[in-house]
């Protein structure tokens, strides 16, 4: 996973792609990596008994 966020994301035009096509077909591929979210994860450091915390009460909310 570590190396899939290092990586480029890169969509080349193809003949007869539009600017607006090609713009969508990188969103769309943005939105399949998550490079969103993963930003958003990263953002702001996370102590890891935070993380533990925060992972334990999904996991109970979950059962109910």
């Amino acid at each position: 996973m570590l190396f899939e966020s290092l990586m480029a994301t890169i969509v080349k035009k193809q003949p007869g792609q539009t600017d607006d096509q090609l713009i969508a077909q990188f969103r769309k591929k943005v939105l399949a990596d998550d490079i969103i979210g993963e930003l958003k994860k990263r953002e702001f450091y996370v102590k890891p008994s935070r993380a533990k915390y925060e992972k334990m009460k999904k996991l109970k909310k979950g059962n109910k």
